[in-house]
């Protein structure tokens, strides 16, 4: 007699297959028995609380408030519909360096340095002045333009 080809692990492996097939098979089952895929649109639909929260329940009608749709703004307005936001604002000059032609610049309401050109002095200025300036987006960060030394 001829010997079987399967052997004990082989047909292990086989039950343990057809074990899990049935067991997807039962889950799919499950959640096909389960889904709301032909429940009501009431059902489905959810609503959005006054702090943003989703909720079941519709909001009550007398606390709607209207808005006009010019006052939704998508995006940022453009700079020249912007007010300009120069400030002026006083430091002390940290450093400066006349042969190179600029310098910092630390602020005294926020203590933040902020780097100073030759080209945006309006008075010459020397380490440790008390200046006033007002700060201009640069390259790199804030810079300080229209520099001018306070009286000591």
């Amino acid at each position: 007699m001829a010997k079987s080809r399967q052997t004990q692990s082989k047909i292990e492996k086989e039950k343990k297959k057809l074990k899990k097939r049935k067991e997807k098979e039962r889950k799919k089952q499950e959640r096909k028995d389960n889904s709301n895929k032909g429940a009501s649109f009431e059902d489905m639909i959810a609503y959005v609380d006054a702090d943003g929260n989703l909720t079941d329940t519709p909001p009550d009608p007398s606390q709607k408030v209207e808005v006009a749709a010019e006052d939704i703004e998508i995006n940022v307005p453009k700079k020249e519909d912007r007010e300009p936001e120069e400030v002026e604002t006083e430091g002390k000059v940290t450093f400066f360096n006349h042969s190179k032609g600029y310098g910092f610049i630390k602020g005294t309401k926020f203590g933040e340095e902020y780097f100073v050109h030759i080209s945006g002095l309006v008075d010459e200025i020397q380490e440790n002045d008390k200046v006033s300036f007002d700060l201009e987006r640069g390259m790199k960060g804030m810079t300080a333009v229209n520099v001018k030394k306070l009286a000591s």
